[in-house]
């Protein structure tokens, strides 16, 4: 039976995919009534470049470069670039995709696709929102550097001041053998976070913080409160002008003595890492990370665009675009830092670090020696709180959207405007990053980023690509798109989609596992009380997976498998005639409750 022949009911599995041909006019006519029902970007290049301010972030500046440089230097970018082709731009492609073509956000795009994993759509939610509460403690702290930076000298260049232990205070980077610590590790330990022994010593709020919390809130909440109207205009500056800030840098380092050692160090292959399975693992995770999948994000962002919006060329360009930041902003790093072994007659090594350390700690050094510091300083960390931004926008966009899609008119009854909602949602993100400014605020952070960023993400990527990939069927996909597009995705995407995708994810999986190792900030390590809140923050997402399957298996009736089996049918008719087949849903998208799977 040909699609579009007839409306049968049998199950999708077991019919022929063949093709009838579309009318584009037809499709564009039908699509006209379910757009209007939800705003769109005002623009195609709106939603390109919020996809590409929300893929590039912090993680590429200091994330990538020592991933980068501590597996293998340019040998490296080899695994990095085959996870970019082989999982990163088809996973990114199949979540435009799913967005574009269902027009809702995670929770209810991935319901109809799969109701027996509806929970990993509520899952994506909630660790994005998770996610978002602690990664703007990095634009407080963004912004505390930013108005610090306008001084006649920086704070952080002498031991002179009344936070520095003198005692075992350097003006510059130390050998790793001594006891001593730099001027700019003791303005970001005593100064910036005035950090406590652990993470059992709170040590009240820092107000100083707590008010850069506020503003960075208010900074989003201005951002975002129109929707997308508002957040596609702002990204044209946010998204843009890194790369000026970016290339600018790069200038003006590579023009210094030292810098092209460090530049050496970068990109000069170690070809024996290629062998270790933990540097294929990062590549992985980092593209993974980078790119936003399995956040919920892309889909959300997707579900504004237009149904004939040409999203195969928007993933490439997002993909493109994060992979070059990334190898991009290595070079800004890494010249810097070959520069500053230059300065102290030390090796690289000693100098490259993990973490926020590499942007709070090495490269405000970096900065204070460097002719013009006056207008680099300022000019640097304006552009990580635009990084920044961009990330947050997406991460926030997620909930909001889940809330107007599931209780939309209920929401408005008691709120009367959306732009209360998002005060709403802006005002909670804030109380629940409270703990992250306190003085011992640091190590709540470290343990929530390494529990959500890297355990949660990794089992939720896993349970959607499951879903969509081997439960919905990659032909449906293939025919979602090509009712979007007017072509079905090639071989390259169907093959990356049926097998070398959830294989991939697999493995990234089993390894996650295999070398897991339990969160610590430096030398510091969590005591057990505290790695079980870690893990607790974990089941905060990952319970809904579950959850969402029992619900839908027991709304059923029927033996065992007869319910999982009859839980597994897509809800998305993509025999009807009308390539907007939930159009009735779009009308009044809280007419389907959370756990109701409308079969």
């Amino acid at each position: 039976m040909e699609v579009g022949a007839g409306k049968s009911k049998m199950p999708l599995g077991e019919r022929d995919y063949a093709l009838k041909p579309l009318d584009p006019k037809v499709v564009d006519e039908r699509a006209v009534d379910a757009e209007a029902q939800r705003p769109t970007w005002s623009g195609r290049l709106d939603f390109i470049l919020a996809s590409v301010g929300y893929a590039v972030g912090l993680g590429n500046v200091w994330r990538f470069p020592y991933l980068c440089y501590s597996s293998g230097g340019g040998a490296f970018v080899v695994p990095y670039l085959i996870m970019v082709l082989l999982c990163g731009t088809p996973l990114l492609f199949m979540e435009f995709s799913i967005g574009q073509y269902t027009r809702l956000g995670p929770v209810h795009a991935l319901t109809k696709i799969c109701p027996l994993l509806k929970g990993v759509g509520v899952a994506t939610v909630v660790i994005s929102f998770v996610f978002s509460t602690y990664y703007n403690v990095l634009m407080s702290w963004t912004l505390y550097y930013f108005f610090n930076s306008f001084g006649a000298t920086l704070p952080w260049t002498s031991c002179n001041n009344t936070w520095n232990a003198v005692g075992n205070c350097s003006s510059g980077f130390p050998s790793n053998s001594t006891h001593l610590q730099s001027a700019s590790q003791q303005f970001f330990d005593h100064k910036l976070l005035q950090k406590t022994s652990g993470i059992e010593e709170a040590g009240g709020i820092r107000w100083e913080l707590f008010g850069y919390l506020i503003l960075s809130w208010v900074i989003v909440y201005l951002c975002i409160f129109k929707g997308v109207k508002s957040t596609g205009k702002v990204v044209y500056f946010t998204a843009i002008f890194p790369y000026f800030i970016l290339f600018a840098l790069l200038i003006n380092n590579v023009q210094l003595p030292g810098a092209k050692n460090g530049i050496l160090y970068f990109v000069t292959p170690v070809w024996s890492k290629l062998f270790e399975v933990k540097v294929w693992v990062n590549a992985a995770a980092q593209v993974f990370n980078s790119i936003g999948i399995a956040f919920g994000s892309m889909i959300s962002m997707a579900s504004y665009n237009k149904f004939n919006n040409n999203i195969l060329r928007d993933a490439l360009i997002v993909s493109f675009t994060n992979s070059f930041t990334s190898i991009l902003a290595g070079f800004v790093i890494f010249s810097a830092i070959g520069y500053m072994a230059h300065i102290h007659n030390l090796p690289v090594e000693n100098i490259a670090t993990d973490g926020p350390g590499l942007v709070f700690v090495v490269y405000p050094e970096v900065l204070s020696t460097m002719p013009f510091f006056q207008l680099w300083a300022p000019l640097f960390f304006f552009m990580l709180l635009c990084l920044g931004l961009d990330s947050q926008f997406a991460t926030v966009e997620v909930a909001i959207t889940f809330i107007k899609d599931e209780f939309g008119p209920q929401v408005l009854h008691f709120l009367k405007r959306e732009e209360l909602l998002t005060l709403v949602m802006c005002i909670v993100g804030f109380i629940l990053g409270i703990p992250h400014v306190t003085k011992g605020g640091i190590f709540v952070f470290q343990l929530m980023d390494h529990h959500t960023a890297v355990v949660s993400l990794v089992f939720l990527a896993f349970f959607e690509v499951v879903a969509v990939c081997w439960i919905f069927g990659v032909p449906r996909v293939c025919l979602m798109v090509e009712r979007m597009q007017g072509k079905t995705p090639n071989i390259y995407f169907r093959v990356c989609w049926q097998l070398i995708c959830p294989l991939l994810v697999l493995s990234i999986l089993i390894s996650s596992i295999v070398y897991y190792t339990p969160a610590h900030y430096g030398k510091y390590t969590y005591p057990a009380w505290a790695e079980g809140v870690g893990w607790a923050v974990s089941l905060v997402s990952i319970v809904w997976i579950p959850l969402g399957a029992i619900h839908e298996v027991s709304s059923h009736k029927g033996s065992l498998l007869q319910r999982i089996k009859t839980a597994m049918i897509s809800t998305i008719d993509l025999d009807a005639d009308d390539p907007l087949p939930e159009k009735q849903n779009l009308e009044n998208p809280a007419s389907e409750t959370l756990f109701t799977s409308g079969v």
